[in-house]
């Protein structure tokens, strides 16, 4: 394999030097672990996804040598590995951030103001696209649909959702991250670094107290569409505050609910902006455009 550009530190046409071992402490470790996600497959190389989660939930991001390790447990080629690896957006293939802020520029959120937030957050952030700030905790980038447009513009932080965005709201959000404050996702579990939530991706469990109960996608919230299919548990009707209307009220006897515990139905966090967002449209800066005749 020869390098392709300087950046890689040697000269062109020079041959890379193989990637180094993990050391026996940490390979022994991993070994481990990777004999267990290995099992659960017929296949072993249908483990490779989860086992490239488990490295990167080591270093926080793919290394050679992280792609080396996965070559070598599952009896592949690192050519195949790399292959998979480059492909899927989900692996980092460079140092990132303990939190990977992404914000949603597909159609409906640039147009309801995703392009502005994201414009917002790399002026107030000094980052582009991909790149981490210097104290190493938000890595910014713009994703692809994350199927919530009915809360556009969604702003993801480490895969949680953090609905109805703005620009103020995007930096209150990345000012609480680098500071080290609780920061709550509108829905799902507890918010975790990306390295922990790589792991939980890899297939193991997320040992958080309270994380499971409180949702996500780990532990028992993930067979929530199984026990539908099959009728066991009736489905919900989640009904966003903005578009609630005189059906979606409580029964008059329902007793009165405590301002500090929001039903989940409502989909509302700390960290949300207000439910209008038209104000965050730089086609729109004072805000939403006036119902006609008013």
């Amino acid at each position: 394999m020869t390098t392709s550009s300087p950046e890689h530190g040697v000269s062109l046409g020079m041959p890379e030097l193989p990637a180094p071992d993990y050391p026996a402490d940490v390979r022994a470790r991993l070994e481990a672990d990777a004999r267990e996600v290995i099992a659960r497959y017929p296949d072993s190389r249908s483990a490779l996804l989860p086992l490239l989660h488990l490295v990167q939930s080591e270093e926080g991001h793919v290394t050679r040598t992280g792609m080396r390790f996965c070559a070598e447990v599952l009896g592949l080629t690192t050519a195949e590995v790399t292959a998979v690896a480059t492909f899927y957006t989900m692996y980092r293939r460079r140092p990132s951030g303990d939190y990977q802020v992404g914000v949603c520029t597909n159609t409906l959120c640039a147009v309801m103001g995703g392009d502005a937030i994201l414009e917002t957050l790399q002026e107030h952030l000094g980052v582009g696209n991909g790149e981490t700030t210097d104290d190493g905790k938000v890595t910014l980038e713009h994703i692809e649909c994350n199927a919530a447009c009915d809360f556009a513009p969604v702003v993801m932080v480490n895969w949680e959702f953090f609905d109805n965005q703005n620009p103020e709201s995007a930096k209150r959000l990345v000012d609480d991250l680098r500071a080290g404050r609780t920061v709550s996702p509108t829905r799902g579990a507890p918010l975790c670094t990306f390295k922990e939530t790589a792991r939980i991706l890899a297939g193991f469990p997320d040992e958080r107290e309270g994380a499971v109960q409180a949702g996500g996608s780990a532990g028992p919230a993930s067979l929530t569409g199984l026990r539908l299919a099959k009728g066991e548990t009736p489905a919900a009707r989640v009904v966003h505050p903005r578009d609630a209307g005189p059906q979606d009220a409580p029964p008059q006897d329902a007793p009165p609910r405590d301002a500090h515990d929001p039903s989940p139905a409502e989909h509302l966090s700390s960290h949300d902006a207000p439910q209008d967002t038209s104000a965050s449209d730089p086609a729109h800066p004072s805000g939403p455009v006036a119902e006609e005749g008013e």
